[in-house]
């Protein structure tokens, strides 16, 4: 480390303090040169996890942008925060073990469409409506014939043997 007073490269630590939240270690210096006593901070420096969007520009990813979206499409849902924050959990992990330290909203919005799909169908309803830009009512319809068909599936291989419609 170069002393500020002087320029020298050489120095010794007289005192090393990890800071109180456990993400810096202050160090206390003497440089062998001039003798003067100077301090050094060392952190981690931590590259931010991104979403690339649609248009192709990268935003630093954000955990509660998620969470926002998904309370606003799980509103008035019998649906817990504890089942909100695992589905939060699930896409902060899939950008922190992507090798860029990237994915792609496209990539997110499956994750949290599949897990919605599973957990809600009217919350799913909501998420897609928004997330699959619907231009019109025909393709909303479109996704809504396709859910009651696959849940009218489900219900058959379970033996309840739903009419069909």
């Amino acid at each position: 480390m170069r002393c500020p007073f002087c320029g020298h490269l050489e120095d010794k630590v007289v005192d090393s303090r990890e800071s109180k939240d456990g993400d810096s270690i202050r160090r206390r210096r003497e440089c062998i040169l001039c003798g003067r006593r100077f301090t050094s901070y060392e952190r981690i420096d931590e590259i931010p996890y991104m979403v690339v969007k649609k248009d192709g520009r990268r935003e630093i990813f954000e955990r509660n942008k998620i969470m926002n979206g998904l309370m606003r499409a799980c509103e008035k849902r019998p649906i817990s925060a504890s089942q909100l924050e695992a589905i939060v959990n699930e896409v902060e992990k899939s950008v922190q073990d992507s090798p860029d330290r990237e994915l792609s909203t496209n990539d997110l919005g499956k994750i949290i469409m599949h897990r919605l799909k599973a957990l809600d169908k009217v919350a799913y309803v909501r998420f897609a409506s928004v997330y699959l830009e619907f231009e019109d009512v025909s393709e909303f319809m479109t996704e809504l014939k396709y859910l009651v068909r696959s849940r009218d599936k489900e219900s058959e291989k379970k033996g309840k043997g739903k009419r069909q419609k």
